[in-house]
Order: C-alpha cells, then sequence, then structure tokens
C-alpha cells in the first residue's frame, strides 16, 4: 500500500518512484487553468497514454454481456475475505505478479471493509466487488500488472467523477498509480463525495483561472497530433531567429531601417529586421527626397533591395506550373509539404531553412482562418511559392549573418495573399517596409510583429523616388491649393473636372413622360446619383417606346426631335452592323479571355488595339464594363456556343467618333446618349445587341423607338433589361424624317458614320 505525498512542482509527476523524496504516489484533482497546467497536462497526456489509462467521460456500469463472461469463468461467489479477493484477482487478472496480487487485493479489501462499516449489506459488497473485478478487467488490466515498478502508471480521469469510480481508482490509486482528475465545472461535486478531502488533493497554484470554452482531452489529443505533424512538416528548424522590431526606437522608421546590422544586436542566433507600416506623410515638401536618398543609402551600402509599386505582379501561369504539386489533395500536411519542398535556393541552407519555417508558420496560420478550405488554403500557398522563388533570389544572393536585405511595398496592401506574403517576408532576414502616403488608402496588412508609425498629413504619390526623374517635389503653394481643392470637392456636392476614375450605370425605372425631363439634365441631379471614395453611381435611362402616343405621327416625331437635341447618336437602319464585316480583333478574341478573366496585358499590347490613345482611367473603365457584360450573361449564348468572344470582338471594334465621345464622357456630368429607331420587322443585329447592351453599362441614355410595338429588339437578351413604356397605338411602315436637324455644331455623327458600316 502506497501513501498519498503532495507535490512541490508539477514535474514531480514524472520522476520515477525511487527519486520522490517520500516513496508513494500523487492523486490530484485540477479544478482550474493556467499556461503551465496546459502544458503538464498535455505532458501528462502521453505519459498515461503509454504508461496508464486514459478516462475520457466516465466508466460505463458492466453490461450482461460482461457479467456473463464474468460468471462463466469466476462464478458469482463472494466472501468478504483477504484470501479468497486474492485467489480470485489471480484467476482472473493472471498477469498480476505476487507483490501486485497482494496490493491491489488488500487495496479492494479495505475499501469494501469501509463500506460495511457504513452499513452496507452482504449482497451490496458482493456487487460493488463484482463491478471492480469487471472494470479491472475491461479497463484498467494494462495498467494492474505495471504497479510497485519505478516508472509509476498513470491514471488521468476527465468527468465528474462518481462514487464508485472514485472508489475504484483509490484502490489503484493505494496500489501504487498517480491519479490526475480534471474537474471543467469545479470541485462542488467531488466534495459531496468526499468532503475532507481525504482520496486526493486539490492543485493551487499562482494565476490559475477558468479552464478555456470548449477544451477537453479532445482538443489536447488534437493539439498532441498537430504539434507532431508540424515536427514532421518542419523537419530540422533553422538555427537562426528573427528579432522583429524588438531593437528599433520608433522615433522615424527610415533611420530605424538604416540602422548598421552590428548595431542591431549582438546575439548570435538572431537576426534584426523590422516590420513597419508608415501611413501618411511627415513632411510633404520633403517626403519624396526623403525616400529618394534612402533608396540611395541601401545602395551605396550594397544592401540588396526589392521595390514593389502598387501592388505585387500575380503569378505568371509559367511561376505556376513550375510549383511541383499534386492536383488535388486530401490532407492539409501533405499539400503542405509538397509545396514547402519547392522552396530550394541558391542562397544558401540557412536562408532555405528560414524559408521554409516562415512559409509553414504562415500557412498554419492561413489554415485556421474561418471559411479557409484546403482548395482556397493551397491556391494560397502555390501563389506564396511563386512569389518566394522569384524574389528571395534577387534579395539573398550570397547572403551571409548579420546582413539583412530589404522589402519596400510602396502603397497600401488591398489584396489579401500580398499581406500573407509580406507576413512571410518579415520572418526572414529582411526589413519589411510599407509605405502608405494616402490615407485614404485601405491596407488589409495586420501582424501582431507589425510596428505602425502615423502621421496625420496625406500625399498622393504614384511610385516610389527610385530614380531623379522620380522626383517631382511639390511647393507650399502647390500643396495649399492641392489642400483647398480637396475642401472644395469632398462632400460638397461640387465636382471637378474628370474628379472620379470609376463609375457604375444604375437604370433608373421611369414613366415615360419622365425621360424627356430626365434626358437634358446632368446625372449628378438625377435620382440614386452618389459618390464614394473613388467611384459613381450613374442614374441612367435604358428604355423601349412602344407605339404612337394618340395616332398623332407629327407629335411622336417632334418628341424624338427634343430629344435629338443632345449628343445623341442616332440608329435608324435595322440591323445596322453586319456580322460579316471585317474586324481585325475577331481573330485575336479567343485569346483575350482566358479561366473566366479578359486578359487585359495582351489587349492592350496587341497591334489592332485601338483605345490605346484614352486616357488610363476611361480604358480601365472599358475594359472593366466589358469583362461585366460577359459576367452577367445578359447575351444569348455566353458561355455556351462562344459568344463571349463576339463581344469582345465587337465592343473593342468601335469607331474613333464613338471612342472620343467616352473620352470626354465625365461621370458626373451630362452623360452621352443614343437612340435607336426600329419602324419595320426586322430584328436587330447581336452585334447591335452587344453595343447596346455595352453602352448601358458604360453609362449611356439609351431609348429605343418601336411605332409597330414588334419584339423586334429583344431577340439576342437573356432576360429583360430595359423597362418598356406602352404609349399608344401601333403604327405600321412609318417613314423616319430627318431628325438631325437641331445638330449643327459638329455633333451630327450618325450611328452608321460611328461604326463606318453601310
Amino acid at each position: 500500500m502506497f501513501d498519498h505525498i503532495k507535490i512541490e512542482a508539477l514535474d514531480d509527476f514524472f520522476k520515477g518512484l525511487g527519486d520522490r523524496k517520500t516513496r508513494g504516489v500523487y492523486f490530484y484533482r485540477i479544478n482550474g487553468y493556467s499556461e503551465e497546467i496546459g502544458r503538464f497536462i498535455c505532458r501528462y497526456y502521453e505519459s498515461a497514454r503509454r504508461r496508464g489509462v486514459i478516462l475520457e467521460g466516465r466508466i460505463p456500469n458492466p453490461d450482461d454481456k460482461n457479467l456473463a463472461y464474468y460468471g462463466e469463468i469466476m462464478g458469482m461467489n463472494f466472501q468478504m475475505s483477504l484470501g479468497f479477493i486474492t485467489s480470485s484477482l489471480k484467476k482472473w487478472l493472471p498477469r498480476m505478479n505476487d507483490y501486485q496480487l497482494k496490493t491491489v487485493a488488500a487495496s479492494i479489501y479495505d475499501c469494501l471493509d469501509a463500506l460495511r462499516r457504513t452499513g452496507k449489506t452482504e449482497n451490496m459488497l458482493k456487487n460493488a466487488y463484482i463491478k471492480f473485478m469487471c472494470w479491472l478487467y475491461y479497463k484498467f488490466e494494462r495498467i494492474v500488472s505495471q504497479l510497485g515498478s519505478n516508472d509509476v502508471p498513470k491514471i488521468l480521469y476527465e468527468a465528474d467523477i462518481s462514487n464508485y469510480e472514485l472508489m475504484l481508482i483509490s484502490i489503484l490509486s493505494n496500489a501504487g498509480c498517480d491519479v490526475v482528475l480534471l474537474q471543467y465545472g469545479g470541485d462542488q461535486n467531488y466534495l459531496k463525495l468526499d468532503p475532507q478531502s481525504q482520496k486526493s488533493d486539490a492543485l493551487k497554484l499562482p494565476g490559475m483561472t477558468g479552464f478555456p470554452a470548449g477544451y477537453s482531452l479532445k482538443k489536447v489529443r488534437q493539439d498532441i497530433q498537430e504539434a507532431v505533424n508540424c515536427e514532421r512538416l518542419y523537419g530540422a528548424l533553422p538555427d537562426l531567429t528573427n528579432c522583429t522590431n524588438a531593437w528599433i526606437k520608433g522615433e522615424r522608421v527610415l533611420d530605424d531601417a538604416k540602422t548598421p546590422f552590428g548595431a542591431r544586436g549582438s546575439d548570435s542566433k538572431l537576426f534584426y529586421n523590422c516590420f513597419c507600416r508608415i501611413n501618411g506623410v511627415e513632411d510633404k515638401l520633403t517626403y519624396l527626397s526623403d525616400l529618394y536618398h534612402f533608396n540611395q543609402e541601401l545602395k551605396n551600402s550594397g544592401r540588396k533591395a526589392v521595390i514593389v509599386n502598387g501592388e505585387i505582379p500575380a503569378p505568371t501561369m509559367e511561376e505556376i506550373n513550375a510549383v511541383q504539386r499534386k492536383s488535388t489533395y486530401e490532407k492539409q500536411d501533405q499539400m503542405l509539404l509538397d509545396l514547402s519542398n519547392n522552396l530550394k535556393f541558391t542562397a544558401g541552407n540557412a536562408i532555405q531553412a528560414l524559408a521554409r519555417k516562415a512559409f509553414l508558420d504562415v500557412m498554419l496560420a492561413e489554415a485556421k482562418v474561418e471559411g479557409m478550405s484546403l482548395h482556397k488554403l493551397t491556391s494560397k500557398g502555390v501563389s506564396m511559392v511563386c512569389w518566394l522563388k522569384r524574389y528571395l533570389p534577387q534579395m539573398f544572393s550570397g547572403w551571409k549573418m548579420p546582413e539583412i536585405s530589404c522589402f519596400i511595398h510602396f502603397g497600401s496592401c488591398q489584396k489579401e495573399n500580398e499581406a500573407v506574403f509580406l507576413r512571410m517576408l518579415a520572418r526572414l532576414p529582411a526589413d519589411v517596409l510599407v509605405f502608405v502616403p494616402e490615407l485614404d488608402g485601405k491596407c488589409v496588412l495586420a501582424d501582431p510583429l507589425l510596428y505602425e508609425q502615423n502621421f496625420v498629413t496625406s500625399l498622393q504619390v504614384a511610385r516610389f523616388p527610385e530614380e531623379t526623374t522620380d522626383l517631382q517635389v511639390g511647393t507650399s503653394a502647390y500643396h495649399a491649393e492641392r489642400e483647398l481643392d480637396t475642401l472644395m470637392y469632398q462632400d460638397s456636392g461640387m465636382y471637378r473636372n474628370q474628379q472620379y476614375a470609376k463609375a457604375n450605370a444604375l437604370t433608373l425605372m421611369t414613366m415615360y413622360e419622365e425621360i424627356q425631363l430626365l434626358w437634358k439634365e446632368e446625372v449628378k441631379y438625377r435620382p440614386n446619383f452618389e459618390t464614394t471614395d473613388t467611384t459613381v453611381c450613374i442614374p441612367v435611362i435604358f428604355a423601349k417606346v412602344s407605339g404612337v402616343k394618340d395616332g398623332d405621327v407629327k407629335a411622336y416625331w417632334n418628341s424624338v426631335k427634343e430629344l435629338m437635341k443632345e449628343d445623341v447618336f442616332l440608329v435608324t437602319r435595322v440591323p445596322f452592323v453586319d456580322p460579316a464585316a471585317p474586324n481585325p480583333i475577331k481573330a485575336a478574341a479567343t485569346d483575350f479571355y482566358k479561366n473566366g478573366k479578359l486578359q487585359r496585358a495582351l489587349i492592350r499590347n496587341h497591334k489592332d488595339y485601338p483605345y490605346g490613345f484614352l486616357r488610363e482611367d476611361m480604358q480601365e473603365h472599358i475594359l472593366d464594363k466589358l469583362q461585366l457584360l460577359i459576367e452577367q450573361k445578359v447575351i444569348k449564348g455566353t458561355f455556351e456556343n462562344g459568344t463571349e468572344y463576339t463581344i469582345i470582338a465587337t465592343v473593342l471594334n468601335l469607331n474613333k467618333d464613338l471612342i472620343r465621345l467616352l473620352h470626354k464622357f465625365d461621370f458626373t456630368k451630362k452623360n452621352p446618349k443614343l437612340i435607336y429607331i426600329n419602324t419595320g420587322e426586322k430584328m436587330i443585329s447581336l452585334e447591335d445587341s452587344i453595343i447596346v447592351a455595352f453602352l448601358n453599362l458604360v453609362g449611356f441614355d439609351i431609348v429605343f423607338f418601336v411605332p409597330t410595338g414588334y419584339q423586334n429588339v429583344e431577340k439576342y437578351f437573356n432576360k429583360k433589361i430595359f423597362e418598356e413604356h406602352q404609349i399608344g397605338e401601333y403604327l405600321y411602315d412609318m417613314r423616319i424624317p430627318n431628325l438631325n436637324v437641331q445638330q449643327n455644331k459638329g455633333n451630327s455623327n450618325s450611328w452608321r458614320k460611328i461604326f463606318k458600316r453601310g
């Protein structure tokens, strides 16, 4: 029989029987949590798994099969004597030696004798005895043959323990087991069974709080398995560790980043880098020159540096295809192992080990982000490998301690993948600096290591000044004028020319009579017009007018003439665009759309691309709406029979006159118009339908006049995209008069002239 002894430290649990100050065992209840206790439970769990018993929940009572087998082997006799219990144990648990038999039998006898003294009947003692024997056989057989050895067997119990369970575990503890009870709800239930804590001790350590929500042995097991998997993933860990930002003064990040390597710290096991974001500018007059001179100092000192303006260019198909991996994965660990094996650099084993660890550290953290699927994680990992293989040779070729390279991201980090990549770089021997001079730029980068320096002054800067040609330094008066400009045109209802680079069209639902009124208004006065930081919402008219009001032909044409007083392009010949007409874009259209995206660089570099002379934001506006037109599948046949390529070829073949009108379109003022008149039975062509749908998206007002009421404009639309107004009786074979009489100021271009069709 063993005495229960008290620990001096949690490590005492793992001492051999002969190494303990007193020859005894430990039986403790844990009712609270701390990081130290968390580490102890993990270690004790592993010890109990190897040499002991782990009980997650209460021990089930012996069932009929258990009792039948016991009766078949042992019979159902019972005697309240030490000799009977010893001989029964020898037969029931034959692997126990004489010492173990004697110890366990004596412990059982003492327990039953205590029950007898409380008034339990012989039959109650027999039932308890049989329950103990079944539990010993089915739950604790592996532990009883280890009792008395120097390596003390362990029991780990997770639940609110019952009376008979406490008796049996006390029997085993007395016979030579260490026991730990995990009581997540506290000690109240236990103390009902053992009010004086005679059978066990409550663990009391400084800093104990309640167990974390969801804590369980299942989670402990998962954490241990994760740690094992990580060890397999990481392999040999690097000898070096990052000391990020702990050494900087923080008064001026640029000065910190200039600090010589040797002055940053002296521990040979650490590399000293910084990971900082500088929001705003300290001084508008000196900001660009400060950055230019900083870059010059980097070059003069021989430090390797990479500068990225705006955003990190996405991996190319060649880079992606060079990443060795399987097509699909079922297990995260195998995917990460395969991807990390791509990180092989001529820079040396130290950088390779550091890059592998940084990659795995950040990717395992990303795996825990809510909604992160294995497919998404794989795609993200491939991008990270591509970027690491692209930039690390530039930053670390010939690297040796204590050198620190530099990675500069100029502009806010707006994409999550960029943020993940910068977090990886910050765990390598590199200063990672993110400059966000314009305070409106929202940056998604967040990391516990990141240090931020904030200035209240904002400045628009297109790129990092690497050369003197990039230096465009404003005077004090210039910056004062820009500030006044901002005050006048920000949230004031006034807009400067071409203030906004992006726009989205919103089709208005109107009465027919409202078309005449809204047609003449600047878009900023229309219902639902609004602006955000960079984008305008343009309310536009898109309607079909069927019939002739009161059958009055003269009044009908006069109403059309009223609309012609604005910048209007008129279509009177149906169909207008001939599908067989030459189009230099058709041959290349299939190359311009891959994997659901327009290949913008390929389009803009094509020899027949017609919009290169437009201002940059208008080119992007056109391509944005072309992409949207395809994605919305407004045109029949999109993604079914190659119609998406017809859409591309048609939109990229507009005449210069129409493009000039788009070029001068100011998104807060009057928008361009289109009137399409169809007085006969002919259907408008697929190309006509594409152009009309596209012009609606870019911000045109569009009205179809169809006096016949025929369904001759809807053929190629997948859904109703315009409002139809039935204004009167249907008239046929109407002759279209000259509607251009009001246009004598150079705006009399017809649709035929625009597209050079006929």
